[in-house]
């Protein structure tokens, strides 16, 4: 007597997914069919996957150390509905569908516009990482992976003076201009610290990821600067969460104007939240620079 064959999973939909990467089809990932060849999805999903830990506002490494474990894949079920082709646009969405005892389970979705194409159950197990000996998902990542899907923000952001803020503002200003970016340490730390308005960004687990800072430029100005965000952090939404806390905060105090000074590659972000480049280029710690402004 033959087994009867599973059910198929139901298609996944567009919204259903709070978190997508998008991605666009290169030359070497077409077969001889013409189609992307069907292993390439495993890593379109694990880029995704990547994309879905920032939008929990989790550094993976950092916090997977910090819980005393990691996560390995356990089984791994695509089905396969249609081909994407070279050069088409794709957005992978991923979701946390369980959170068990020792494992999880994320399904994720490879998406034409409105179309899936494939799409995918990935279950991992959280184990010792040395040992691989399996451990219970910990109370505080299973809270954080169920409040992220019922919509809930994974960023707080404090306001604060340098006595109250200081020790974490200073680690990550340390980490990204002078070790990152190579901006001498003389140049980085100033008088103007000990009385201007601070930020810094925490994700749920109480770790810093981000800080800005604003101070009066004139009256009726502010100014935000040394805003930077940890390396696995950026393309999140912890820069723009900082902004506009900096910028609420000018707003309280009766400014109707900010400024700040933006490198380069930075521009494109600032112009998404409503500033216009005001004046030239200018080299500002060895680093190109805009000026840019918006009224608030």
């Amino acid at each position: 007597m033959s087994t009867p064959a599973s059910p198929a999973a139901p298609t996944p939909r567009r919204a259903e997914f709070r978190s997508f990467e998008r991605l666009r089809v290169r030359w070497a990932e077409i077969d001889a069919q013409h189609i992307v060849f069907n292993g390439h999805y495993l890593n379109y999903i694990d880029t995704a996957v990547g994309a879905y830990w920032r939008a929990l506002a989790l550094p993976y490494a950092q916090t997977m150390a910090g819980l005393g474990g990691d996560l390995f894949v356990r089984k791994a079920t695509l089905e396969y509905l249609d081909a994407a082709r070279y050069d088409e646009q794709l957005d992978v969405g991923v979701r946390c569908e369980r959170v068990g005892n020792s494992s999880l389970t994320l399904r994720c979705a490879v998406f034409r516009a409105e179309q899936c194409l494939v799409h995918a159950e990935m279950v991992y197990v959280f184990a010792h990482a040395q040992e691989r000996r399996p451990l219970p998902v910990p109370a505080a990542l299973r809270e954080l992976l169920l409040g992220f899907e019922r919509g809930e923000s994974m960023v707080t952001v404090r306001l604060g003076d340098w006595a109250a803020l200081g020790e974490d503002a200073s680690a990550i200003r340390q980490a990204v201009f002078v070790q990152e970016q190579g901006i001498p340490a003389e140049m980085e730390w100033d008088s103007a610290d000990a009385s201007c308005m601070h930020a810094v960004a925490y994700n749920r687990l109480g770790r810093p990821l981000g800080t800005g800072r604003l101070l009066e430029h004139v009256p009726g100005v502010a100014k935000i600067g040394r805003m930077a965000v940890s390396a696995s952090l950026r393309g999140s939404r912890v820069g723009r969460e900082l902004l506009e806390a900096l910028m609420r905060s000018a707003r309280e105090r009766g400014d109707r104007e900010v400024l700040l000074h933006a490198q380069l590659s930075a521009e494109g972000f600032y112009a998404r939240a409503g500033f216009q480049r005001r004046g030239p280029v200018f080299e500002e710690a060895g680093i190109a620079h805009v000026e840019m402004v918006r009224t608030l």
